[in-house]
């Protein structure tokens, strides 16, 4: 940062070049989609918030190059990449064990009538029944509501892998009967 004339603070950017304000418009149209996709995948609004702003960084860094093409999937694909190197990193982490009482203890979800609220939770419980690339294929497929062909790229994976990832998923989903609570 540096500190204009006025005294206001600038980015360093030519403010007539309008990629400030350009990227605060993409921000405002794309922050809370981005932000619940990273909810989905993580099922921590705390940390979804956190990748979404990694995420944007990283876009902000790259605007002039993303910004005439399709900047939303660019910085999902961020999203989605941050939350798999998340899950990396706390796979190599040592967690605590519980002990076999509160194990069997079932989860305490404080009642909230609100429809919306029985909703999310119904999909995070079901989420959390997923490995991390049935997450990133079903949030990516339903919520985002990408093609098999944009996930595929996004992804670095096969159109044919997404097929049949999301279709075993949803079979599974729909045999524990998940799917009824949506």
């Amino acid at each position: 940062m540096r500190v204009g004339a006025a005294g206001e603070a600038t980015s360093g950017i030519a403010a007539d070049s309008g990629i400030d304000s350009d990227f605060a418009e993409f921000v405002a149209a794309s922050y809370r989609r981005l932000v619940h996709a990273a909810d989905l995948l993580t099922g921590d609004a705390s940390r979804a918030e956190d990748i979404v702003q990694h995420a944007l960084v990283r876009a902000y860094l790259k605007w002039p190059a993303i910004r005439d093409g399709n900047p939303e999937a660019y910085t999902r694909k961020i999203v989605v990449n941050a939350y798999l190197d998340w899950w990396r990193r706390l796979r190599w982490r040592e967690l605590p064990e519980q002990s076999a009482d509160q194990a069997a203890r079932p989860r305490v979800v404080l009642p909230d009538h609100a429809v919306d609220v029985v909703r999310r939770d119904a999909v995070q419980r079901a989420l959390e029944l997923l490995t991390r690339r049935e997450r990133a294929v079903v949030v990516m497929r339903f919520w985002c509501d990408l093609s098999e062909a944009q996930i595929a790229a996004e992804l670095g994976i096969a159109r044919g892998t997404v097929k049949s990832t999301t279709s075993r998923t949803v079979a599974r989903l729909r045999a524990n009967r998940v799917g009824s609570r949506w």
